[in-house]
């Protein structure tokens, strides 16, 4: 195919993304939020709730990162580095995983993240918002929103390779080929 009738067609495949994403936004707006628990979690300056990372904001963006051992949600968080500051003057923002805090805090500093971090583990927490199976943890995001004194999840959505919250993927994706079986590593 020439190059100007592929390049149509992927601008036509965008504008039906385009679209797509308008329907998924009138869905999202439509759900019914789920009430969660105050959960506890740590950091290196001690414990910390659910409650209390929402900061000045209404809503908290909360990231289901799988901890250091993974390359992948390395990858997604030296993106979040990027971005944060702009995320965080709209919205609270945090990633959790399951790495112990100083375990978090030595590697955030290894990356150059600036980003805040909170640790779940030994709650229930990542298994409650759906981000632990049988097979383990799971990478993700969940939106929380302050209805007075209760706090309900509005949104969430499952990481993998190609989603929407890594650019790296779309770019791979106009290089002929795309990834190529392409995986993050922890450096290169």
């Amino acid at each position: 195919m020439k190059y100007a009738e592929t390049a149509q067609r992927i601008a036509e495949y965008r504008q039906q993304i385009s679209a797509i994403r308008k329907q998924m936004r009138e869905a999202q707006a439509q759900v019914e939020p789920q009430e969660v628990s105050d959960y506890e979690f740590q950091t290196p300056a001690g414990p910390v709730r659910l409650s209390q990372l929402f900061g000045a904001h209404e809503q908290l963006i909360v990231i289901h990162n799988m901890g250091k051992s993974c390359p992948a949600c390395t990858l997604w968080a030296d993106g979040y580095n990027g971005i944060h500051q702009h995320v965080a003057n709209r919205v609270a923002f945090v990633v959790s995983s399951p790495d112990p805090p100083e375990v978090q805090r030595e590697f955030a500093a290894s990356r150059g993240w600036t980003f805040p971090m909170v640790s779940h583990l030994g709650t229930t927490f990542a298994a409650d918002m759906g981000f632990r199976g049988t097979r383990g943890w799971t990478p993700g995001v969940s939106v929380f929103q302050r209805q007075g004194e209760r706090i309900v999840r509005v949104s969430e959505a499952v990481f993998s390779p190609g989603d929407d919250f890594c650019t790296v993927w779309h770019l791979f994706d106009l290089l002929p080929g795309g990834a190529a079986g392409w995986s993050p590593r922890f450096g290169y």
